[in-house]
């Protein structure tokens, strides 16, 4: 009898001991919310984990408008990044890239803020991203007056993401740019306003998307109306991933690999057919 009491005592604390757990929240972040830091022309969410460097190569032909005179803008010339980030500890990120034209160096942060949790009790990701850029172009470029702050260029970004399932994530991202020297038809500073995501269909492939709108507030304008407003810059390609690697082609408007510049210069319309072939290659080692 003592050991059917004592069976039933058992029973009943591993069912107490199971409901718990099935009770018991799950705050783990959600997994894999994008392959990468980095989707076309945005940055994503995503911090890789600690002591892990990620190796980027950023690409844009010429404009494809010539059609087969230069091969669809393949032999046009384009615009290179190549850059480094490395995380140093849990959801932070510091990274250095250099830029073909305007042989810009940036110098980049991404902090990670809040992680969407598998239990809900978090329903969005919000990261920070900011950048500081300064270009290594001839001084004589900038005109009269030189001083060496018209080098410098600035970007900050919160980007808030979601992951609705296993293939659908989207992200919205407020930012602000500012430039220290620019053409008397263009602005100094603008708010911007951008959406990207992602959408698998298979394990390893997935359409991706971006659309950055530079908005137009006059209230921030420096002098006059300027002339040059940028345009949206609108992306739509397809992304191949595994453990270490995302490789991403696509078609854009922009080809400033900058942010700042993406949101303050950009002149081609998509509207218009003014766009141009891109990729990006992301590699990461953890150490």
């Amino acid at each position: 009898m003592k050991s059917i009491k004592y069976l039933f005592v058992i029973f009943l604390m591993s069912a107490f001991s199971a409901f718990a757990q099935e009770e018991a929240p799950d705050n783990r972040p959600v997994s894999n919310p994008f392959e990468s830091g980095v989707l076309i022309d945005n940055q994503t969410v995503v911090t890789q984990s600690p002591k892990t460097l990620e190796a980027t190569i950023e690409h844009r032909f010429g404009l494809w408008n010539n059609g087969i005179t230069d091969v669809y803008g393949i032999y046009a010339p384009s615009n290179i990044r190549l850059g480094l980030n490395y995380t140093p500890m849990k959801g932070l990120v510091v990274g250095y890239g250099y830029t073909k034209d305007r042989k810009l160096m940036d110098f980049r942060v991404k902090y990670n803020i809040i992680n969407q949790t598998r239990s809900e009790s978090s329903p969005v990701a919000v990261t920070f991203y900011g950048n500081m850029g300064v270009s290594c172009i001839d001084s004589a470029d900038f005109g009269v007056n030189y001083q060496f702050t018209n080098r410098m260029s600035y970007f900050a970004q919160i980007i808030i993401a979601r992951k609705f399932n296993n293939n659908l994530s989207l992200q919205v991202s407020p930012s602000f740019s500012h430039v220290n020297s620019a053409d008397s038809l263009n602005e100094h500073d603008k708010i911007g306003l951008s959406f990207s995501g992602r959408y698998k269909i298979s394990p390893q492939s997935a359409i991706i998307f971006n659309y950055d709108i530079p908005l137009d507030i006059k209230s921030i304008y420096e002098n006059s109306e300027p002339i040059n407003k940028p345009k949206p810059n609108m992306a739509i390609g397809w992304e191949i991933s595994s453990g270490t690697h995302a490789f991403q082609i696509f078609v854009g408007t922009a080809n400033t690999l900058s942010p700042q510049y993406n949101m303050l210069e950009n002149q081609n319309d998509w509207t218009k057919g003014e766009m141009m072939l891109g990729f990006n290659i992301t590699r990461i080692w953890n150490f």
